[in-house]
């Protein structure tokens, strides 16, 4: 599609604080919508509902809202605009790690029975919810 090779290593180098930042917040915020949607019975529409968060996010962050350690890792194996260079992946893992860190302190905080959500939000293989 992009006339490219199948694997080439993204030379676009994503290495500042800003576009840390901007996972942080993407990745925060994807957890919390993904609990929010259980906690409140809307499992059903997880699917579209992070589909439109991701597409909003990649305009409303910095770093264009990897906000999930595999994709960010794939998307190290293709030099496009999407890319990331492979020296960036791991200050972006850390910065998601981080997010996901925020957003079960701020799950807490807001929501103290988060636990009892948990297991709307893992279906085990083959569950239909």
């Amino acid at each position: 599609m992009f006339d490219l090779a199948p694997v080439t290593l993204s030379a676009k180098d994503r290495a500042a604080g800003n576009l840390w930042l901007g996972e942080i917040v993407a990745t925060a915020g994807l957890l919390l919508l993904i609990f929010a949607l259980a906690r409140s019975g809307r499992t059903p529409v997880a699917p579209a509902a992070v589909g439109a968060y991701i597409g909003a996010a990649y305009w409303f962050t910095s770093s264009t809202s990897f906000a999930n350690p595999a994709v960010t890792i794939g998307r190290a194996f293709t030099d496009t605009f999407a890319g990331i260079a492979p020296a960036s992946v791991p200050g972006f893992v850390i910065a998601q790690i981080l997010g996901l860190i925020l957003g079960v302190g701020v799950l807490l905080a807001l929501y103290p029975s988060v636990g009892d959500t948990a297991g709307k939000v893992v279906a085990e293989p083959g569950h239909t919810v």
